[in-house]
């Protein structure tokens, strides 16, 4: 309703002022039809004691038959102001005198005056002329001969016109004082109403006011305490309440700023401990690193002698412990760089085909030794998203299936849903409890690992599958039971195909003879590395800084083709810098590489800035020969048979 929406004073004002307007209204309507009233049967008995006056005093005349004393009669009444007109009739209804205006006879029935309108402005009153009697003409003394003798008792009517115009003029005055006492009391009433509105509107406002402020913070307000009863104590109890607020929320404000102050203490004090951690795990890998990476390169350059079947298998078996442990260190540095802000995405629109049909080649053979039935459902689908990224989600969450399945089978399919594609995981393993279905996605959690096997995996795939589905935008889902197995779908958005020029993945381009610079301070490091680009046919110079490197350059005589420099060397310039001196000299075309055993993410973002490709030590040899070829191949100093690292 309307009136609901109206304010304090607004409702004061209409509840003052509507009974009254109301009763005034109603007594005055009372009061002056009852006056009008009063003016209308004065009139009337007015008239009709005239009529009555003439009607006495016209008996001789009609009973004598004298028209002209009753003409002058008629005329002498016409002096009174209201009368507009007289007449005399006989008892034959005829008219015997007349003054003023002319009217017809009404015709008296049973000696009863009667009284109509004629027109708007006329009023005509009949009064009977009656016969009286003398004293001599007693009925109870008249003889039976006289009472005969006795003339008839009605000798005709008077009928006079009474003017209603001075009524009128009288109820149009009356009407006016009325409506103008009407106004003046309504006048009068709006006047009280305002005065009592605005007496008990005004500290409710008062009160509204501050119970705003209140509600915006402002606690300092208070009401001023006027007047009595309700209102005082409504006034009293909100400064009150105020008042405690003011001191509640300083007490608050009070525990806050303790709080903030010792959380600010607790976040700096693990921010100082994480930043040690970091430290201590960029020099423990730095350490790590190093002996790794020059390990994997000799196994490498051994693996490429000839050997006899014994110590074959004791060079794959040292491989694949170096694999395992270069697994972690992998493991770990892409969990680095995501959580570095590093690693950015290049969505665009790619089939799916292709991407499962190399997954179906790497992983069918490892499915088979198993004994599991491995399915890739080919798939015409386009999706959106970073091929290279969205494929180590493939790759993490195929390679937790096969290894969480002891039998049955292993499935990756998609299915479109709408704008969506559904590319799902399916195995018929352990399975995951309910409970625990949210912890799978975190680091180094392993449901049925609890003696840390390595053949187990490291509880990190899951964990780079979380943060790259985050970084990619795309919802990944969970639906498992156990002993029944697992299903993972990533959502991609569907895209229309495109024209794609066909890439040669092939990562074996020619190297011989190309000429690398190497530049480590690690001797063990740069051994390894230059003898294993000196075993894939390249001319190598190497040298443990920029200085020595430039004069062994000089004294061989040969400008290098691609450059490949440690991160950490002694001395105040860093690899970046080594780069940067080398391109002073040879151009700034001379394609870089650099190495580093540190994780840290400071390193990570000056490699991306500047724009040279980073490997982290320990450095795979394919991995390895792959960088090299796609950077001689950009230079124009070897064929391009490779993608980008």
């Amino acid at each position: 309703m309307i009136w609901q929406n109206w304010d304090i004073r607004t409702r004061v004002l209409l509840v003052a002022l509507v009974p009254t307007a109301v009763l005034g209204v109603l007594l005055t309507i009372l009061l002056t039809f009852s006056r009008l009233h009063d003016l209308e049967d004065a009139l009337v008995q007015r008239g009709q004691a005239l009529a009555r006056q003439l009607a006495s005093a016209s008996e001789f005349g009609l009973f004598s038959g004298n028209s002209d004393a009753l003409t002058q009669l008629a005329t002498s009444a016409l002096s009174n102001s209201d009368l507009q007109g007289v007449s005399i009739f006989d008892r034959d209804h005829k008219l015997v005198a007349i003054a003023g205006l002319q009217t017809h006879a009404i015709g008296i029935v049973n000696g009863v005056s009667r009284i109509d309108q004629v027109g708007n402005n006329m009023l005509r009153i009949a009064e009977p002329v009656r016969y009286t009697p003398t004293a001599e003409e007693d009925p109870y003394t008249l003889t039976s001969d006289k009472l005969h003798a006795t003339p008839p008792a009605s000798l005709g009517e008077i009928v006079v016109l009474v003017s209603l115009e001075p009524l009128q003029s009288r109820k149009r005055s009356q009407m006016l004082a009325a409506i103008g006492t009407l106004l003046l009391v309504l006048a009068a009433s709006a006047a009280l109403a305002v005065l009592m509105s605005k007496s008990v509107s005004q500290p409710i406002r008062h009160i509204a006011g501050v119970v705003t402020d209140i509600g915006q913070g402002n606690l300092d307000v208070r009401v001023p305490v006027i007047g009595g009863g309700s209102l005082r104590r409504l006034a009293e109890g909100l400064n009150e309440m105020a008042h405690r607020l003011k001191l509640s929320r300083e007490g608050l404000e009070q525990q806050v700023s303790g709080a903030t102050s010792e959380l600010r203490e607790r976040k700096e004090e693990a921010e100082r401990a994480n930043l040690a951690k970091s430290r201590f795990l960029a020099a423990a890998s730095h350490d790590l690193r190093q002996p790794m990476h020059a390990l994997g390169l000799f196994i490498a350059e051994l693996a490429d002698k000839h050997h006899s079947g014994d110590t074959r298998v004791l060079i794959e078996r040292i491989s694949a412990s170096a694999e395992a442990m270069e697994n972690l260190l992998d493991s770990l540095l892409d969990i680095s760089k995501l959580d570095a802000g590093v690693v950015t995405a290049n969505p665009r629109p790619f089939p799916l085909g292709p991407l499962f049909e190399r997954i179906a080649n790497e992983y069918r053979h490892q499915a088979h030794e198993k004994g599991l039935v491995f399915r890739v459902r080919p798939s015409a689908y386009w999706v959106e998203s970073d091929p290279l990224l969205f494929e180590r989600i493939l790759l993490n969450l195929v390679t937790n299936a096969l290894r969480y399945t002891p039998r049955g089978a292993v499935m990756v399919t998609a299915r479109k849903r709408g704008s969506r594609v559904h590319v799902e995981v399916r195995d018929s393993g352990v399975g995951i409890p309910a409970e625990a279905q949210d912890s799978v996605f975190q680091e180094f959690v392993q449901l049925d690992n609890a003696a840390r096997d390595r053949s187990k995996g490291l509880g990190l795939g899951l964990a780079i599958v979380r943060r790259l589905a985050e970084l990619l935008d795309h919802r990944i889902t969970l639906t498992s039971q156990p002993e029944r197995g697992s299903i993972f779908c990533v959502e991609l958005r569907a895209a229309r195909p495109v024209e794609t020029r066909a890439l040669d993945e092939r990562a074996g381009a020619d190297l011989v003879g190309l000429v690398i610079a190497v530049v480590d301070d690690d001797a063990l490091a740069m051994q390894s590395l230059a003898g294993l680009l000196r075993a894939w046919g390249c001319y190598v110079v190497s040298a443990e800084s920029l200085d020595a490197l430039q004069d062994a350059l000089a004294d061989n005589d040969v400008i290098p083709q691609v450059l490949i420099s440690d991160f950490r060397l002694p001395g105040p310039r860093n690899g970046l810098e080594v780069i940067a001196g080398l391109r002073e000299r040879f151009g700034p075309g001379l394609p870089g590489l650099l190495l580093s055993g540190d994780t840290g993410p400071e390193v990570l973002r000056q490699a991306t800035n500047l724009g040279i490709p980073l490997l982290h030590k320990p450095v795979r040899p394919a991995k390895l020969r792959a960088a090299i070829s796609h950077l001689a191949s950009a230079a124009g100093g070897a064929p391009d048979t490779t993608q980008a690292i």
